[in-house]
């Protein structure tokens, strides 16, 4: 399935962390969650991931109460169990145990069936000589598309 609606973006993880691998997972949610979450009431700029006994969470994440949820609304940065299966959840142990790697989320969206799906990378941090080189070859990639868009205008 694809990406329905995007409700949440950490824009900043792609610029501080190295991008290994990604997954899409399931996140057990209640209902006001999911309503507020509908409504783009979340964010994950702050949050990561986590493995505790076989198990993935996600920590930090916050989603804002529900207004008309009253009495069923939850802590808003409570930890929330994402859904994987076995076999990833071995290969996210595998990548958390080695030196330098995490979990962090990359986006929140609703599929096509309106189900609530985070995207979760295995991450490594860059250094600061990494941040530069990166927006170094993103300058030059501009002035290159700059030069060629007015060498085709004629300038």
């Amino acid at each position: 399935m694809g990406i329905g609606k995007l409700l949440a973006q950490n824009k900043k993880a792609r610029h501080e962390y190295f991008i290994e691998e990604t997954f899409e997972t399931g996140i057990v949610l209640t209902g006001t969650e999911v309503k507020s979450m509908r409504l783009g009431k979340v964010s994950i700029n702050e949050a990561y991931a986590d493995v505790k006994d076989a198990e993935v969470w996600i920590v930090q994440m916050h989603v804002s109460p529900y207004e008309m949820g009253n009495r069923f609304n939850v802590d808003p940065v409570r930890r929330r169990k994402l859904l994987l299966h076995k076999r990833e959840i071995k290969k996210l142990i595998g990548y958390t145990t080695q030196k330098g790697y995490t979990l962090v989320p990359l986006k929140v969206y609703l599929n096509e069936g309106g189900l609530v799906k985070v995207e979760l990378a295995v991450a490594k941090g860059k250094k600061l000589y990494d941040k530069r080189g990166d927006s170094a070859k993103a300058d030059a990639k501009r002035d290159i598309e700059r030069a060629l868009r007015d060498r085709s205008r004629g300038e």
